[in-house]
């Protein structure tokens, strides 16, 4: 395997994982996320751990990793773990779950609890495969789709990647909102990034404005809607990766927001000649939020 590689026209991907998911193929994309964690990618003669670190023609990337690179297999072994799961829907092709938050769909970096996928695994207990088929963020709750076997999965991921389906979110926002068939578009990781949304509800806590909004999903980019609202200034309440870090404290203490407050309540979609209606209530933490704010 190549270590050192200059970045030039033929082989440019602005994004450090990116260049490296594409210039290294021969590894699996959780080892290549590893070698970054662990401080084995350096750029220019600098070490660089930021997955999103961009790059420019002329740089220099080079892997400073001795180690067996089949030790990444150890990555990929999933177990059976006993995990409490709430399911909404089951039949024999898929299993619709309401996902708590606070819980890792699969498992990653420092990851302790029980994840999704092993919890499924110790459901499953060699009666089908589950495989997942769109992910939610660790502290986003509700409505999780898995396939029960490779075939089902393939299938629905298309679908859930296309159009002919309907994704509905409520998220409460920074900052005051108003109207209905509002639209956000935006260019995300390259891709073009849709949703519409309705104002359900304005508050107000300690001169701070909030707002509640119901969502349709058009597109499924990564952090969507908390990069989307972040955008316009309107960040989801609790989010410290995207919105302010002093508001989000003023919240906690005062309407006890421990988390991002982002549910997934509705799923629809089609799928052999059967319409899936899928619905997850918002979640108990969630809900006394909305009762302390007199929602």
């Amino acid at each position: 395997m190549q270590k050192h590689i200059i970045v030039n026209d033929r082989n440019y991907y602005k994004r450090l994982d990116k260049f490296l998911r594409n210039n290294y193929k021969e590894l699996k994309l959780g080892f290549i996320y590893k070698l970054l964690r662990k401080g084995f990618i350096y750029v220019n003669g600098k070490r660089v751990k930021k997955q999103d670190f961009e790059l420019n023609i002329g740089d220099s990337v080079e892997i400073r990793y001795n180690g067996p690179l089949d030790e990444r297999k150890k990555e990929e072994k999933i177990l059976p773990r006993p995990l409490d799961l709430e399911i909404i829907f089951e039949d024999d092709k898929i299993i619709a779950i309401n996902k708590p938050a606070g819980i890792s769909v699969h498992p990653g970096r420092n990851e302790e609890k029980v994840t999704i996928i092993e919890g499924l695994l110790y459901y499953a207990k060699d009666k089908f495969e589950p495989h997942l088929v769109h992910r939610l963020d660790k502290h986003t709750s509700g409505v999780l789709v898995i396939a029960k076997n490779k075939i089902v999965s393939r299938e629905l991921t298309d679908i859930i990647k296309g159009r002919d389906i309907t994704k509905k979110y409520q998220a409460l926002v920074v900052g005051y909102l108003k109207g209905d068939n509002n639209k956000l578009e935006s260019v995300l990781e390259d891709k073009n990034a849709v949703l519409y949304y309705d104002v359900l509800e304005n508050y107000k806590v300690n001169n701070i404005d909030l707002t509640l909004v119901d969502i349709e999903l058009k597109t499924g980019r990564k952090h969507q809607i908390r990069k989307q609202f972040a955008k316009i200034g309107s960040p989801v309440a609790g989010d410290n990766k995207y919105g302010n870090f002093e508001v989000n404290r003023i919240l906690k203490k005062q309407i006890g927001l421990k988390r991002y407050f982002l549910h997934s309540y509705f799923l629809e979609f089609r799928y052999k000649n059967k319409r899936y209606t899928l619905i997850s209530n918002l979640t108990p933490d969630l809900r006394k939020v909305l009762n302390r704010l007199g929602g």
